[in-house]
């Protein structure tokens, strides 16, 4: 019984983990201070398109992050 049962815990531990995602690299490490440039970022945008900071240049970007927005707490 025992060996039926660490069998199971095996298979569903191989099977959980195959499900799992892959963890993303982590991102580069920046060292910025306050009066420095931003780094040039691409993100899509709700309607689908691509917003580049570098195709800002001369204009005024205001950058909202809030971190915990979506985390639930």
């Amino acid at each position: 019984m025992r060996i039926i049962s660490f069998l199971g815990m095996a298979v569903g531990t191989v099977l959980t983990a195959g499900m799992l995602p892959a963890q993303a690299p982590a991102p580069p490490k920046t060292h910025l201070k306050v009066g420095d440039a931003a780094p040039d970022f691409s993100l899509r945008t709700t309607a689908g398109s691509t917003f580049k900071l570098s195709e800002q240049r001369g204009k005024t970007v205001v950058v909202a992050f809030f971190p915990a927005a979506f985390t639930g707490g």
